[in-house]
């Protein structure tokens, strides 16, 4: 597991850079020729205010080249089918690159719409046309929605709007939480019991979740004001968030595996807790390296499609991880059926069915969000469903916790006599409080 973690830990940190809407880089002509129109980056635009500003360190070359930057609406499917010539003369604005610095203001947007920036210049459709030795343009490219009072100083796009926002909120509640359960907590950690195991990995993935949100946050605000952020920040956030997902996916399955493999050959007295056995560990191992490769390849895949968002399961790893989250989840169905459907007892029963709440709503929710985020619009739907996969699975965490803190289903349910658990209510010289 720990060389797992470090794999990924190497692939997202050197692997899973974050380009911002202030673009730095080289126009080529060669690059121009070769794309019909060099890629520079791509905004969504909304309401009055949006703004491009091209800044170039050599202004007389862009000239002799007679370099031109050119901003399309992304909503032409039939772009790419046409020809060199063609496609540079549909371009809704061309911009000379004469200056050193120009600026391009983005007409009212009725609803936000994707623009992006080609760069070409007096080679990019002479095809037979030899290409002088000429040094690159380097360029910086600032691309700007209105803030709040009208002027165009916001670097996130229409689809990214309100994440920094979440995020805060998100940080805000975890503080209050762990001001508020802080030391219950510790103290259960400290005493022990048969679901120590469970208390550690359950505090681990919040953890890790809240670091995520913490790293998203620092990323974020620093992007707000420059455009390009701190893309280390955000590989660790998508880092942190991965290696939340595996712990509870590992821990899920060696519980419900566990408890099923384990019931015939478990005394009744022994209390209900993490049970370890070759068939268990290796479904769980099984899963969680599946789920880990799942992850890695899209985030890989989504990495270049700037700035998006891994939660938004566009690409085809995205969709098989729905597909194994979902047959996951019909496993552990099946399972906790069995445990169920054969269990006398009224209180563990109810464990059982609250257990399952959480199992459910921390794997069904990432699919659920995907086909509901389909009935809102375009720029809406990557938000929708990144918020509302963090809430769930925090909310399926704090079920958890709820579930195995409880002082009296705990006891109940995972011990009946044991004085050694934490939060119990059996302790002979804490008797007469209760």
């Amino acid at each position: 597991m720990a060389r797992l973690l470090c794999a990924l830990a190497a692939a997202v940190l050197l692997g899973a850079g974050v380009r911002g809407k202030t673009v730095t880089g080289l126009l080529r002509s060669d690059a121009a020729r070769e794309t019909r129109g060099q890629f520079i980056s791509s905004f969504m635009y909304q309401g009055d205010g949006g703004l491009l500003v091209c800044r170039l360190d050599n202004s007389a070359l862009a000239t002799e080249k007679e370099s031109i930057l050119l901003l399309y609406k992304d909503t032409d499917p039939d772009l790419d089918t046409l020809s060199c010539s063609e496609r540079l003369a549909r371009a809704h604005f061309t911009i000379p690159l004469s200056q050193e610095e120009h600026n391009q203001t983005i007409p009212r947007q009725s609803s936000p719409t994707a623009w992006q920036a080609l760069y070409a210049d007096r080679y990019t459709c002479q095809e037979s046309a030899v290409i002088p030795s000429h040094p690159d343009l380097s360029f910086t490219v600032l691309l700007l929605n209105a803030d709040a009072a009208g002027n165009p100083l916001e670097h996130f796009s229409a689809e990214e709007a309100g994440l920094h926002s979440f995020y805060f909120l998100l940080l805000l509640a975890f503080f209050i939480a762990c001001c508020i359960y802080i030391k219950p907590l510790h103290q259960a950690l400290r005493k022990g019991g048969p679901m120590h195991t469970v208390f550690k990995v359950l505090t681990t993935a919040l953890a890790l979740q809240g670091g995520s949100a913490l790293c998203k946050y620092i990323h974020l605000a620093r992007y707000s004001r420059d455009g390009i952020g701190i893309p280390l920040m955000g590989s660790l956030a998508e880092f942190w968030d991965m290696v939340s997902q595996v712990s509870m996916l590992y821990m899920l399955l060696s519980l419900c595996m566990g408890w099923t493999l384990s019931r015939g050959r478990k005394p009744q007295s022994r209390p209900l807790q993490w049970e370890h056995s070759p068939a268990s560990t290796a479904v769980a191992v099984g899963g969680v390296v599946t789920h880990g490769v799942l992850l890695l390849w899209e985030l890989y895949l989504e990495s270049e499609r700037e700035h998006h968002s891994y939660h938004a399961g566009l690409s085809l790893a995205g969709i098989l991880l729905l597909v194994l989250r979902v047959g996951l989840a019909v496993l552990l169905a099946s399972v906790l059926y069995q445990i169920i459907s054969t269990e006398r007892s009224t209180l563990k029963r109810d464990f059982y069915l609250s257990f399952a709440k959480g199992c459910f709503l921390w794997f069904l929710c990432h699919p659920v969000l995907v086909l509901t985020a389909v009935i809102f619009n375009e720029h809406q739907r990557e938000k929708v469903v990144t918020i509302g996969v963090i809430l769930c699975q925090s909310i399926s965490m704090v079920i958890l916790y709820q579930l195995f803190l409880s002082r009296s289903l705990y006891w109940e349910v995972s011990s009946l006599s044991s004085v050694s658990l934490p939060l119990t209510m059996s302790r002979t010289n804490q008797r007469g409080r209760y």
